[in-house]
């Protein structure tokens, strides 16, 4: 009985250079060097790396009207590759709610089909999307006490209060 073949071997018989460039890695320095081409340099990958955590190239789909960017690359599994690049204004403070309902739709896999190629349905009881503004300080909601503090802080050069 003869043993199967290992699919190393089957590569370099078929490729005998495809296999090398994987045996010694340089397949993903021609990634990584291509990857760093299509952002616009080492500065540029630097700068997207520090806002996103991330480094992907892929095909844009559309943007809305926020100024969101949405990619999809289907050389990533299934739920990674589909990805939003928000605006330089955002800079840090960026959040999922920020991500208008039909883009949703379409970055979670609920539809296939991107926001640009088929529009939603536009009903005149739908609101306009807002984000999530209860994390800034100014717009925050703070309910009114109607309760007397528990504690009263002190204040040096005053008379103890009762």
């Amino acid at each position: 009985m003869h043993p199967q073949p290992s699919a190393v071997a089957v590569c370099t018989l078929l490729d005998p250079m495809a296999s090398l460039k994987e045996l010694f890695g340089i397949d993903k320095l021609i990634k990584l060097r291509d990857t760093v081409k299509a952002i616009g340099g080492i500065r540029a990958v630097l700068k997207k790396r520090y806002l996103t955590d991330v480094t992907r190239v892929g095909t844009l789909v559309g943007e809305d009207k926020f100024g969101n960017k949405y990619y999809e690359d289907n050389s990533y599994f299934l739920a990674r590759n589909r990805w939003v690049e928000y605006p330089e204004k955002v800079w840090l403070d960026y959040d999922a709610t920020q991500i208008p309902p039909e883009w949703h739709r379409w970055i979670h896999h609920i539809g296939d089909k991107a926001p640009t190629v088929e529009p939603p349905v536009d009903h005149k009881w739908i609101l306009e999307h807002r984000e999530n503004t209860s994390v800034y300080t100014g717009e925050k909601y703070v309910p009114y006490s109607t309760t007397r503090a528990k504690i009263t802080s002190w204040q040096p050069g005053q008379p103890k209060q009762t």
